[in-house]
């Protein structure tokens, strides 16, 4: 089906910050570099006549970031080609909603939404749901002084925490609630973006953070101590959203299984190789080479791939879902009034794509990335921890 190209519109990091992040429940991870660019998967490979369009979207405003390696792998190498579909990565407009609304409305086939907006969509009645996990576990941190005399984010009660935007106050809410402390009792300090910068100032005893936040922060010389997400939350991050109604349509089913498997494939690649799949989002996007250098791009990358990992690691597969914390997150933000309904898990997540995206020859992938060249850019440029 052709869909409008609604997309097209520009966004800088700030007017993303700004606009799209005031909602809270609509920021993305990584948020490491500006712009907006419509890309496709490149030339159709011989002896198919006819590839599937799929189109992802993003709720950054922008693709120019490490995040989405898994997919620009697959692309790049040719990999989503093979699986037969022709993938257009869309950054999305400025409307947090837009990675679940533009599913819904049939002018996207997956997004990339937090669970805040996946959990309000499916509240107010839209058909989609998520497919594919990115990662096990909570992405967002809580960012102390490194003088901070708080030993643990359970003595945060009573404190002030500093947030961009009013709207990611439903961020955190859940959190404390998840630490055992009632959120009534903490005082937020809305300080735009500004927001880090408060707690070192002292105006602010911890700021909201996020996976791979502290590399760009120390990168500009914030020098900050993190409470880790994955450390004290078992509650949900980011996942790939689908319409409920392709589930049931076996064509369009397989589509979104090759299209799961090919990000499966990619996750692999950037495991066996992580400096060739930074190279290839590196020098895909000239936003990204003047935010970071090669260093910080990587470990930017790094922090998010040993997330996106977590479900391989623990034999589940990449993508796979843990409905314990979903459960635990749907429950708090029910009793927190920030969703109508109290939801079921199944109609926020399902695993059943997840086997078959994870049928793929995966010595195949491992020997590409053995041999993929890097060049004199990424040669040298050495990991600060593991990506397994």
């Amino acid at each position: 089906m052709e869909k409008e190209n609604i997309f097209n519109k520009k966004m800088t990091r700030r007017d993303f910050i700004k606009k799209s992040a005031r909602t809270g429940i609509g920021v993305g991870v990584g948020m490491a570099a500006l712009g907006t660019v419509l890309v496709g998967s490149g030339e159709k490979p011989k002896g198919l006549e006819e590839l599937d369009k799929v189109t992802f979207i993003t709720p950054r405003g922008t693709l120019e970031v490490m995040d989405d390696y898994n997919l620009w792998v697959p692309i790049e190498l040719g990999y989503f080609n093979e699986l037969g579909l022709d993938v257009t990565m869309e950054p999305g407009p400025q409307d947090a909603f837009a990675c679940t609304k533009f599913v819904d409305q049939n002018q996207a086939d997956v997004g990339y939404p937090s669970p805040g907006v996946l959990t309000a969509s499916v509240d107010t009645g839209m058909q989609v749901i998520l497919a594919y996990e990115m990662m096990i576990g909570s992405v967002w941190h809580l960012a102390v002084r490194k003088d901070s005399p708080l030993k643990s984010p359970k003595e945060l009660g009573g404190k002030k925490i500093s947030i961009g935007f009013a709207g990611w106050q439903v961020i955190v809410d859940p959190l404390l609630v998840e630490l055992g402390i009632d959120p009534k009792s903490v005082e937020y300090v809305v300080a735009g973006q500004q927001w880090g910068q408060v707690v070192t100032q002292r105006k602010a005893d911890a700021a909201l953070a996020w996976l791979a936040l502290d590399v760009q922060w120390n990168a500009v010389g914030l020098d900050l101590r993190y409470f880790r997400g994955s450390d004290f939350s078992i509650m949900p991050s980011n996942g790939y959203a689908v319409r409920t109604a392709d589930l049931k349509d076996p064509a369009k089913r397989d589509v979104l299984v090759r299209f799961m498997r090919g990000s499966c494939m990619g996750l692999h690649f950037g495991r066996f190789n992580p400096q060739g799949a930074a190279q290839i989002v590196y020098d895909r996007f000239a936003a990204v080479r003047e935010q970071m250098t090669p260093e910080i791009a990587l470990e930017s990358m790094r922090q998010l791939a040993y997330a996106y990992m977590e479900g391989e690691r623990r034999g589940r597969g990449y993508g796979a879902f843990v409905p314990s914390g979903w459960q635990k997150y749907i429950d708090i933000i029910y009793k927190l009034g920030q969703t109508k309904r109290h939801l079921s898990v199944d109609e926020c997540i399902t695993n059943e794509l997840i086997a078959e995206a994870n049928n793929f020859d995966k010595k195949r992938v491992e020997k590409d990335a053995k041999v993929f060249h890097l060049n004199d850019t990424w040669k040298d440029v050495k990991a600060q921890g593991p990506f397994f």
